[in-house]
């Protein structure tokens, strides 16, 4: 079944059944969910990202108040080898290279594919633009 005929019937359209042993919650990697600075350069994006379309004119605004303001809310990462992948925050991981931003606060969190396509869809589940 493709994404766009799931959209409008919920979440368990666009996500597949879990196996049994699958983990349901993704534990922070730290402990504590403080967050780590992590150079922009070590994050990669998430191939299963819902949101495949980013306006240009607001990134360039967005780059402009990370300038200013610096990031006020950290990523969302997880490992993948010695880097890292995004799992939320693509808009101010692309902001912030846009900027020159080198390092960014991130929290890392150790999660499964599954997780990681179930926080990226909640995070952009209601934004009409997906």
């Amino acid at each position: 079944m493709g994404t766009h005929n799931a959209l409008g019937r919920g979440l368990s359209a666009l996500i597949p059944p879990a196996a049994p042993s699958a983990p349901s919650t993704p534990e922070p990697d730290t402990g504590s969910g403080t967050p780590l600075y992590i150079a922009v350069s070590r994050i990669a994006p998430n191939p299963r990202q819902p949101r495949k379309s980013f306006n240009d004119g607001e990134l360039m605004a967005l780059a402009a108040s990370i300038r200013e303001q610096g990031v006020l809310q950290p990523l969302v990462v997880r490992h993948k080898g010695d880097d890292y992948e995004l799992i939320i925050g693509e808009r101010r991981w692309r902001a912030c290279q846009l900027a020159g931003v080198e390092e960014v606060p991130a929290v890392v969190l150790d999660a499964s594919d599954r997780g990681v396509l179930e926080m990226a869809l909640v995070e952009n589940v209601q934004r009409a633009d997906l």
